[in-house]
């Protein structure tokens, strides 16, 4: 049986003495428990009801069949949102006895000191040329609301974006931040805060999608997506194959951001669609 809070409750009231009926202790912890003696049946004409024969025997026989030492501990951990593993140890002996991420948050990198705000203290993100900031406790993370935040789709394009500078000369303060891992904590973070957000991706099918569906739909007229200049010469020079492989899923995709509706127009128009990594240069 899987050890839910609401198994948990059930297992504390019968250890502080209650008498619960047979029809609210159904599975087989509790087939096994009247089997064992440690549950005693009570009847009262149609209806049966339960209750433990002893309740030290009882939180005994929890803690050497099931590993739950503490039934108390136990509910109040699987009340928590993130329990430590370090907490589920201690509490049954599992510290896989939740199912959670380990790691929450997002990478970050930049090519210039940006001033940022992490758990109350000052840090400058800054990584040298090949290393990257992670940001765990990203709800305590906050930067001033003139940085401007980009959205690198690809891992190439993040590593190298001393590479890119070029296309981001109109903004003053600039943070990048990595999709990947797509775990949604970068959405819920760019949600909780004001600062203007920059996608940029792929000028393809799938690029405009991602930007639509995962950041547009959720940060409005906040958010933008990087359009280059020479667009539609990059896009001229793209990949047929790509554009044939995303045209069935995305091909009647709708505009909700009108500001991109020249890139889409323009992919549509050539058949193809061009690769972020192409505007690395002089790597």
């Amino acid at each position: 049986m899987k050890k839910t809070a609401g198994l948990i409750e059930k297992l504390i009231r019968l250890a502080n003495g209650e008498v619960l009926p047979s029809s609210s202790l159904k599975g087989e912890w509790f087939e096994q428990m009247l089997a064992d003696g440690i549950l005693v049946s009570i009847t009262h004409g149609s209806r049966k009801n339960f209750r433990v024969s002893n309740a030290d025997t009882f939180r005994h026989y929890l803690d050497s069949q099931y590993d739950i030492r503490d039934l108390e501990q136990t509910l109040q951990m699987l009340s928590e949102e993130n329990p430590n593993r370090a907490l589920q140890v201690d509490v049954v002996g599992d510290s896989k006895f939740i199912r959670q991420r380990s790691f929450s948050g997002f990478l970050v990198n930049s090519y210039q000191p940006i001033d940022a705000i992490l758990n109350g203290q000052s840090i400058t993100i800054c990584p040298p040329e090949g290393s990257f900031v992670f940001v765990s406790d990203y709800q305590h993370f906050s930067v001033a609301e003139d940085v401007v935040i980009v959205g690198i789709e690809n891992a190439e394009n993040f590593r190298y974006i001393r590479c890119q500078k070029y296309l981001f000369a109109e903004y003053e303060k600039v943070l990048f931040m990595s999709r990947y891992p797509q775990n949604g904590d970068l959405v819920r973070w760019l949600r909780s805060i004001s600062n203007n957000y920059v996608h940029f991706g792929d000028l393809d099918l799938a690029g405009i999608a991602i930007y639509q569906n995962e950041f547009y739909r959720y940060l409005g007229e906040r958010s933008s997506f990087l359009i280059p200049e020479d667009y539609e010469e990059c896009i001229s020079l793209g990949n047929r194959e790509r554009y044939d492989k995303q045209l069935p899923q995305y091909g009647k995709m709708k505009i909700q951001d009108q500001r991109i509706a020249p890139v889409l127009s323009c992919i549509h128009r050539y058949h193809r669609g061009y690769d972020q990594e192409g505007f690395i240069v002089n790597r």
